[in-house]
């Protein structure tokens, strides 16, 4: 069925898949006895809502902060609970998308052939390693259904947008596939070059060759190309530069039971291919061109003791990260060539036991060692603890570190800025304790967590070094604490959920770049964070028509505002406030549907010197045959 279920954004831990959640601790869980915040969203009722992009799920879940810089295909940033931008980890089927280093774009990430998406929010280093310093957000495909299904669905609205899906689904008692095909094609916010295309591939095969044995195979396949006529102060300036992002990544994963013990051997496999190309405006401007081939190749075991009250998980992972790459930049009297080829490898040893699985008190400990071919051993921990204080009432308490290596432009940059093979891994220390509580009746639920971080050995980038020395050096330390509170319920045919984000973040130490308008001004909070967040959501259905509407209410958050004549300025953005309205007629086999998103055409800008979408009008149409 083609639905609108609005509980999938609002959940608090999970709604609509709330008896198991497996990223948090890496075993499937029933959502009440996992120590961590998790939210789950849907799949499908994100694409049923025209939401297309993980980004624009993200919005809605608590302690997340998005930061798009213009239209569709513009840097996307993502902020949890006060980290940095790279703090969180991404994966798809247990492959990371992040680059090496943690950074990750936001922008090309859609919801294709996506069954759900589960966010951690809290330190997870102890069991997925670097970047995982705030969170983790994994994407699982979907792995089939009983009647094979073809699906296909178009739309078109405001910016030039036009998308369009086809889709196939089906399986048997043993076997389980999906497929899907989508494109996506936008005009930007800009008068000139500011073209995006999306295309995605993706499928997941699943078998399951006896009752004790399992086989997951997942494909997806990125094609984006955007246009950009910005400099990196927002300022339309250039005609013709543009970039490409492509490539594969693979998961294969065997899983085998032996009684009380499952064992499980995966692999992954990342591959991206960079393009950039700016060629001259006018003669003598210069052209620079960049051409980068990235990879991530991981393979992992791991084995599972399951007793009646208590898992134990112990697990070993090797991943090698490698990037080729070269570029050029060319002025009339001559062209400056650059190149890199640098390798590194990570062998990771991790251990957790869950025990109290069947009484009120679950206790969750874990340990992590990881062993990096460039800066050596690095050791991680997490406990928390859940307490079922009776069938309505649960207290969580939890406590974790976390760890993020440098990117390799960081460790190996040559030319106008120098790298810095010496750095230390950025680390994070959090502690956390939340308490929910249903109602009677089951029809209301308050959730309320409160979280303390320690970020150290932040890496900072620094203009001006002294002679010889390096761009980048770990000299900066932060704070960020702060409460999430979630309700949601359902009364007279209504849905309705709010999620509130309070959040305080500090400079506790900066560095050599000082100054008032630095990156990391002593005492003054992070960039781009906002201290305060609320998003409502209520959705209902009258007969065949299903109406959910989708505020945020973002609140003041400094910047640096790069496009000022004087030079660099920290700047506080004003709040904006954002009403998305979406409208779905359905029936058995078709629907149509329209969303309006920035209903009242706010255009308070998210990050300084890039404009923000206005009003965007998305009208589509989806059909799903059923085959018997």
């Amino acid at each position: 069925m083609i639905g609108l279920l609005l509980f999938a954004l609002a959940a608090q831990d999970t709604v609509l898949l709330r008896p198991v959640v497996v990223t948090a601790t890496r075993v499937p869980l029933p959502a009440d006895q996992v120590a961590a915040a998790v939210t789950v969203l849907a799949g499908a009722d994100l694409r049923a809502q025209g939401i297309r992009t993980v980004a624009d799920a993200l919005r809605a879940v608590a302690g997340v902060a998005v930061v798009a810089t213009g239209g569709a295909g513009g840097q996307t940033s993502l902020f949890l609970r006060g980290g940095e931008s790279d703090y969180v980890k991404v994966l798809v089927d247990g492959v990371p998308l992040n680059q090496p280093g943690g950074a990750i774009d936001f922008a090309d990430l859609t919801t294709d052939n996506v069954e759900r998406i589960e966010i951690v929010r809290g330190p997870a280093s102890v069991l997925y390693g670097s970047d995982a310093m705030t969170g983790v957000i994994q994407i699982f495909t979907r792995a089939g259904a009983a009647r094979p299904t073809i699906g296909a669905e178009a739309a078109a609205g405001t910016y030039g947008t036009r998308t369009a899906a086809a889709e196939i689904f089906g399986g048997s008692g043993r076997v389980a596939y999906s497929a899907q095909a989508s494109w996506l094609s936008a005009d930007g916010l800009y008068r000139y070059n500011n073209e995006y295309r999306n295309t995605v591939v993706s499928g997941r095969l699943s078998v399951t060759p006896s009752t004790n044995a399992k086989i997951n195979v997942a494909y997806r396949y990125g094609d984006d190309v955007y246009h950009l006529p910005t400099d990196a102060a927002g300022d339309p300036v250039d005609s013709n530069a543009v970039s490409a992002d492509r490539g594969p990544l693979v998961s294969l994963a065997l899983e085998r039971r032996f009684g009380a013990v499952e064992a499980r051997v995966s692999g992954t496999w990342r591959e991206t291919r960079l393009t950039f190309d700016d060629q001259e405006d006018f003669p003598g401007e210069g052209a620079f061109s960049s051409r980068d081939y990235v990879r991530r190749a991981g393979t992992g075991a791991a084995i599972t003791w399951t007793r009646p009250d208590a898992i134990v998980l112990a697990g070993i992972e090797y991943e090698e990260q490698r990037q080729r790459g070269r570029s050029a930049f060319s002025v009339s009297v001559d062209t400056f060539p650059d190149s890199i080829a640098v390798r590194r490898f990570t062998t990771g040893y991790y251990a957790q036991a869950i025990v109290g699985t069947n009484r009120p008190v679950t206790a969750t400990v874990g340990l992590r060692v990881d062993d990096n071919s460039q800066f050596g051993n690095y050791a991680t921990a997490r406990a928390g603890v859940t307490w079922r204080l009776d069938d309505r009432t649960r207290l969580r308490l939890g406590a974790g570190t976390g760890f993020k290596e440098p990117t390799f432009f960081e460790n190996f940059a040559r030319g106008f800025v120098q790298g810095n093979p010496d750095l230390d891994p950025e680390r994070s220390q959090s502690y956390e304790a939340g308490l929910e509580h249903t109602f009677p009746g089951d029809r209301v639920t308050i959730a309320v967590t409160y979280f303390d971080q320690r970020f150290r050995d932040l890496i900072e980038f620094v203009s001006n070094p002294p002679p010889g020395e390096p761009n980048y050096f770990n000299v900066s330390g932060a704070s960020a604490d702060g409460v999430e509170a979630e309700i949601t319920g359902a009364a007279a045919g209504i849905e309705f959920g709010v999620r509130y984000t309070y959040l305080d973040t500090r400079v506790l130490q900066g560095g050599p770049d000082g100054g008032p308008d630095a990156l990391f001004v002593p005492g003054r909070s992070l960039v781009r964070r906002p201290g305060h967040t609320l998003a409502p959501q209520i959705s209902t259905v009258l007969g065949r028509t299903h109406l959910a509407l989708a505020g945020r209410w973002v609140g003041t958050r400094d910047d640096i505002d790069f496009g000022r004549a004087e030079g660099d300025r920290r700047v506080t953005l004003p709040a904006y406030a954002h009403l998305d309205v979406t409208g779905e007629y359905v029936l058995p086999s078709w629907s149509v549907m329209l969303r309006i998103d920035n209903l009242f055409d706010d255009r308070t800008p998210e990050p300084a010197g890039f404009p923000a979408r206005g009003r965007t009008i998305m009208l589509g149409a989806r059909a799903i045959f059923r085959m018997r």
